[in-house]
């Protein structure tokens, strides 16, 4: 299939914006992260609301009618939850009250919902708040470990290798779809490519910066390859349902917030869980 000359410029600018952004994101994020505590706390929360209001608006193109209020008040909530439990565990345990809010409260709005499907609208609001909620509260939970920063770095480069590669090798080499129902341009090349870039980024830094064995450091980052394709597909599946190509157009050239943390949603809880069998801490 040929491209024409408009094609190959308009991609060509697409490149230029995503890598300038990037160039900017970048440091921003790693900055944070090595701040930690607070700071990091701080970033996590805003990408939490901004992630959370494009849900919303992605819900919302449909029929169905999803509570601001209550999801927001669970995803700022176990964002928060989860920093106060590394700092106290014994103290601060206050997930299950978080949980027991949502759904009686949410199940409260559904009653006096008016609207065509209001089980459906309960359902999508309390499965969103619960994707965003417990997932983004992982990168709070692992940068809270001891050696949260390392770890977080790690699981931040493997998966930005993984995914840097399967988007070149998907752009340049893809001709089988991997799954069209959901994602209509992700391709088995660009999969087998990602793999192939987590696996070795997960032997390097792992062996660098957590000094982990050479089969600890290509285990994680088989676990990686596969939970970011699969984070990805997740995101993909609630944009197929409003039928939109990304989550906003927030980030020049990257899509929206959520369009940046799918990925990422899957793999921290996958590498706190590692970094806890692998340390024993």
């Amino acid at each position: 299939m040929s491209v024409s000359v408009p094609q190959l410029r308009e991609a060509s600018v697409m490149l230029r914006t995503r890598v300038i952004v990037a160039i900017i994101l970048i440091p921003l994020v790693l900055g944070l992260l090595y701040l930690g505590s607070f700071p990091w706390l701080c970033g996590v929360l805003v990408a939490g609301i901004l992630a959370w209001r494009e849900m919303v608006i992605i819900l919302r193109r449909e029929t169905y009618m999803v509570d601001r209020g209550l999801g927001l008040f669970f995803v700022v909530g176990a964002i928060l939850e989860a920093y106060l439990h590394s700092l106290d565990p014994g103290r601060y345990d206050l997930l299950r009250p978080l949980l027991a809010a949502l759904i009686l409260f949410s199940l409260i709005w559904a009653l006096y919902n008016r609207n065509e499907h209001p089980t459906a609208d309960w359902g999508l609001t309390v499965a969103s708040a619960l994707y965003l909620g417990v997932t983004l509260s992982y990168l709070v939970t692992l940068r809270q470990r001891p050696d949260g920063f390392i770890w977080a770095c790690t699981a931040f480069l493997v998966t930005w290798s993984c995914d840097t590669a399967a988007y070149f090798v998907g752009r340049s080499l893809g001709r089988h779809l991997l799954w069209p129902r959901i994602s209509p341009r992700k391709t088995w090349e660009g999969l087998i490519g990602g793999t192939l870039a987590a696996l070795a980024a997960g032997l390097t830094f792992g062996s660098w910066l957590l000094a982990l064995l050479w089969w600890q450091g290509l285990l994680l980052g088989l676990l990686v390859a596969v939970a970011a394709p699969f984070g990805d597909l997740a995101e993909s599946l609630f944009k197929r349902l409003a039928n939109v190509k990304d989550s906003s157009h927030l980030i020049p050239g990257h899509g929206g917030v959520l369009d940046r943390l799918d990925s990422l949603l899957f793999v921290f809880p996958v590498v706190t869980y590692f970094a806890l069998a692998v340390t024993g801490l």
